[in-house]
């Protein structure tokens, strides 16, 4: 038994063997020629990552004002539209100041009125009183001209009688030395005392009249300086009326100060009301009645899940061929078998790491190499079904179908004055 040779395989043995492994091989090549016909047809076209989760813009709500919660109308869960009541603020102390500010300013209306009521008639007072000041003035000086001009002719007149005078006095003295030496008449020497007597009663009543005229020369150009005066007097009461200007603008100001103020009043008193500004679901609700809340301080989050959108962490490798605008389809975790439809809508302009809270500092010594990876948004054709609705946070698989590729790999700029949100479609 020990000399025992091993038996010598058969033929039939040997053919066996020989047509197992040519049938291996012809299944070997048929598989390989499957995957090749499956990659070229089906996955050379996708590039795909599990790394994809389920996001919207949420609203954190929160309060403008500080109060005391009265109402909470809604909890963790619940729908709401947009100006839905959330939360209500005690309003008492906001509505006693909307009262204080609207009394002041019916205040402060109430005297400007009476100022504007104030001014023509200061205005119409002060102009009359000085168009008469002005008028009694020019009539004294006219006065004084006219004074002026009668003295000059009553010395022009007592000239001519002086001179009547002298001559007078000459044909006296003449005859009255004729009548003496009997060489001329008693009559003729009358005569000429008579003439003498008139012609110095004229001079004298010149005399008498042109000190009468200096008296009233003098008593008018006291009265002229008087007015004078009494025409600056008048003319200073012009600033009364620029005074009352400046007050009744002064109101103004202060009217419009405190309608301001009403309307901030007005302002943090609708604030008490804290309503939705978004339609979505309430979602981290922390507030309770009696709760006394800070302006900013969070309250709840309203997410909009009708807007959800998708942002998938492809490795930079796979992001070669991906552009704005190309198709992709999506899976949930949390509902196998159901596919969601969406289009690229833009690529993060940096990686997840560039943004991290504790950047990477890959300028050290000890540099090893990693692959990164880089968001790219994803925006579904239309609103998840009520039957199949999307949460935020839910794990997703991302395929991209980057078969055309003629869109851009960045978004152009399309800022409008009506709206900076990034397009909804590319």
């Amino acid at each position: 038994m020990a000399n025992e040779q091993p038996r010598e395989p058969t033929n039939a043995t040997t053919n066996g063997r020989a047509r197992q492994i040519k049938i291996g091989a012809v299944i070997l090549l048929v598989l390989l020629i499957a995957v090749g016909i499956y990659w070229w047809f089906f996955l050379r076209n996708y590039v795909s990552t599990d790394d994809a989760y389920a996001k919207a813009d949420s609203a954190m709500i929160s309060s403008r004002i500080h109060g005391t919660v009265i109402k909470v109308f809604v909890h963790d869960n619940y729908a709401v539209l947009t100006g839905q009541p959330l939360v209500e603020l005690d309003p008492t102390d906001y509505k006693v100041a909307v009262d204080r500010a609207k009394a002041a300013l019916d205040e402060v209306t109430a005297e400007l009125k009476s100022a504007e009521i104030l001014v023509p008639p200061v205005h119409i007072s002060t102009s009359s009183n000085v168009v008469a000041a002005e008028a009694s003035l020019s009539a004294a000086i006219d006065a004084v001209t006219q004074t002026r001009h009668t003295i000059v002719q009553l010395q022009e007149s007592r000239a001519a009688a002086a001179a009547e005078l002298v001559l007078a006095a000459r044909d006296r003295k003449r005859f009255a030395a004729l009548s003496a030496t009997g060489a001329g008449t008693v009559r003729r020497e009358q005569q000429a005392q008579t003439a003498y007597d008139t012609a110095k009663a004229r001079v004298n009543a010149v005399d008498a009249q042109i000190a009468a005229q200096k008296s009233a020369l003098a008593a008018a150009t006291q009265q002229v300086a008087r007015l004078r005066a009494q025409l600056r007097v008048v003319e200073s009461k012009r600033s009364d009326v620029a005074v009352q200007l400046h007050k009744v603008e002064a109101l103004k100001a202060k009217r419009d100060l405190w309608k301001a103020d009403l309307e901030a009043a007005k302002l943090h008193l609708s604030y008490c009301m804290i309503a939705a500004p978004i339609d979505g679901y309430v979602a981290e609700k922390s507030v309770q009645v009696g709760d006394r809340i800070q302006p900013g301080q969070a309250l709840m989050a309203v997410v909009p899940l009708k807007e959800i959108y998708v942002d998938a962490n492809y490795k930079e490798t796979d992001l070669t061929d991906v552009h704005v605008g190309q198709p992709a389809t999506i899976t949930a975790d949390i509902y196998p078998g159901h596919t969601y439809y969406g289009k690229v809508a833009g690529i993060l302009a940096g990686t997840g790491a560039a943004f991290s809270l504790i950047p990477p500092e890959n300028a050290t010594g000890n540099w090893i190499k990693v692959v990164q990876r880089i968001p790219v948004r994803i925006l579904l054709d239309k609103p998840p079904s009520p039957k199949y609705p999307l949460r935020v946070g839910a794990s997703l698989e991302v395929s991209i179908n980057i078969k055309n590729k003629s869109g851009p790999l960045l978004l152009h700029p399309t800022w409008t004055e009506a709206t900076s949100k990034t397009p909804r479609e590319p």
